[in-house]
């Protein structure tokens, strides 16, 4: 079974900044046919909920795509000097123990995780949820969606996880079973703690 994604198609439900596919055919795609439906959509950033919804999000703007250069620059550096583990960019998808596929902006899997996983594994959409994610809101993201998505991926199993807005030079901070910690002003640093020692975000590159 293929599916394309035509902009005419009337099952596509368009939102501010990402669109929703919905129906029978969506929902009953297996995690095969989404994987192809991907690589046939490979211009687009694509995932699909717990619900088995596809959201098709919206092209980056060369300022968020330089924001996020400089984010995941400084997060593969510090594990080029470490090897403690993997880093991915926004184009990797991960299947989650709900059931989403999700991209974040920037992840980290340890090691451990990685090795555990087969080639064939490794090669698709890795059924794991990364140990730390960056999540950076454009100026298409809606904060409260974004906030929520930082709870999946708590849900999910991930360690540490940080939204960044440059805009507003805040950054949120979330962790296990506590409460969310907010950090404001980008003439600081954010550090990996235990999860990515030694591991510290520039924030104030981010708006050079």
């Amino acid at each position: 079974m293929k599916f394309r994604i035509l902009k005419e198609n009337p099952r596509v439900m368009e939102m501010e900044h990402y669109h929703v596919l919905r129906g029978r055919q969506v929902h009953q795609m297996t995690d095969e046919e989404f994987y192809e439906f991907c690589l046939d959509n490979r211009d687009l950033r694509i995932e699909r909920n717990k619900h088995q919804e596809i959201i098709i999000m919206s092209p980056t703007g060369s300022l968020s795509g330089k924001r996020n250069a400089e984010i995941l620059r400084q997060l593969a550096n510090w594990n080029v000097q470490h090897k403690l583990g993997k880093t991915f960019d926004s184009s990797t998808g991960f299947k989650l123990p709900d059931g989403s596929n999700r991209a974040p902006d920037a992840a980290w899997v340890s090691n451990a995780t990685w090795d555990a996983l087969s080639d064939e594994e490794k090669r698709k959409f890795a059924p794991l949820c990364p140990e730390f994610v960056i999540e950076r809101k454009s100026d298409t993201d809606d904060l409260e969606d974004l906030k929520e998505k930082m709870h999946m991926w708590l849900r999910n199993g991930c360690q540490l996880a940080w939204l960044i807005d440059p805009d507003e030079q805040q950054a949120y901070l979330y962790h296990p079973n506590t409460t969310t910690e907010t950090i404001s002003g980008f003439g600081q640093t954010l550090s990996g703690e235990n999860i990515l020692p030694s591991f510290s975000l520039d924030l104030s590159l981010l708006n050079e």
